[in-house]
């Protein structure tokens, strides 16, 4: 009898020990799995800018909408975006963030915000949207075969065009006035542009320099009086402000040729520019590119041409010009 129950002893205990291990292997096995299904990876995206201005803001909604057109829907792929409110403290602290999060791409909006991101070496893909000179920024080496593991569009700005513009619009305007930061690349490489036409075509400029954009009004009233004209480049910290210096335009009857549609939307007289929402769909496809499998270096930069004039109609009739009526027939007026 005692030897029958350890006999039945030893049957239970095996008994036991196999039902423990079927059990335990069906509860390590996700029933996804089991169906051939696994939990999709959702793309965590970074968007960084220095700036909050109405250019940025249509190159940041071109950029998502256009992901989102090509398939990337909300639970495939998520924005972080965030400004650095002209702050560029803030905008490296943001940058580290992103890294330190290890995002799986992260899109720079402007000079700036590239040049910060680019330069921490983090090893996370960069596309970047309208940076005007990436070469001259540091961020890549070659546009045809980008390096520094980054790649995007350029909005070089048609400066020579712009001052033509201005001889047709506003003819006789000699004296320009220049408002800019000189802690942007991309600014200080299109005022040398405008500096080099103006002095190989007899016109004069005045400067106003500034480090922040509450500087920027100020700055604008320091040149009434002594100008004719503005002239204002691909700046975010004075676009930021362009409403003010519209203003001050304004009140002196002083045309200000701006280097974006956003700004004379804001209220500049006239520009010769990009479309922004195009552009940022232009880095889109790009990143659309990466994410199918092309490494950034065979992803060249690309600079993005296809201009358009622009004319606040408002303006012009507060500040007494009359746009030559071919001129409206071709531009897109705002009114």
């Amino acid at each position: 009898m005692k030897k029958m129950s350890t006999v039945l002893l030893t049957i239970l205990l095996g008994i036991s020990l196999l039902l423990v291990a079927t059990g335990c292997g069906t509860g390590t096995t996700p029933s996804n799995t089991a169906n051939g299904n696994t939990a999709a990876k959702v793309t965590q995206v970074g968007i960084i800018q220095l700036a909050d201005n109405g250019a940025f803001t249509d190159m940041r909604e071109g950029f998502i909408n256009k992901m989102r057109s090509l398939g990337y829907s909300e639970d495939k792929m998520v924005f972080d975006y965030k400004s650095a409110n002209g702050d560029t403290g803030t905008l490296n602290s943001i940058c580290q963030t992103m890294v330190d999060q290890k995002k799986d791409f992260i899109v720079t909006i402007g000079t700036p915000a590239t040049q910060a991101i680019v330069n921490m070496d983090s090893g996370i893909p960069v596309f970047f949207i309208s940076v005007s000179n990436p070469v001259a920024a540091g961020v890549i080496t070659d546009m045809k075969t980008p390096d520094k593991n980054a790649t995007g569009t350029s909005n070089a700005i048609p400066v020579d065009e712009m001052f033509k513009l201005s001889d047709k619009l506003t003819p006789g305007r000699h004296t320009y006035g220049l408002i800019y930061n000189t802690g942007e690349v991309n600014s200080v490489s299109t005022i040398k542009s405008a500096k080099k036409y103006m002095d190989n075509n007899g016109l004069k400029y005045k400067e106003a320099i500034v480090t922040s954009s509450s500087e920027v009004q100020q700055a604008a009233e320091s040149l009434v009086g002594k100008v004719d004209a503005f002239f204002i480049p691909n700046d975010s910290m004075v676009q930021s402000a362009m409403p003010q210096v519209a203003e001050i335009a304004k009140n002196a009857k002083i045309p200000v040729y701006g280097s974006s549609a956003v700004m004379v939307q804001s209220g500049a007289f006239a520009t010769i520019s990009i479309d922004d929402s195009t552009i940022g769909a232009i880095t889109a496809s790009m990143a659309d590119q990466f994410m199918k499998g092309t490494a950034i270096a065979k992803i060249p930069a690309i600079t993005v041409s296809n201009f358009t004039t622009v004319i606040n109609k408002t303006t012009a009739d507060a500040i007494g010009v009359t746009v030559p009526q071919d001129e409206l027939a071709k531009a897109k007026v705002i009114q």
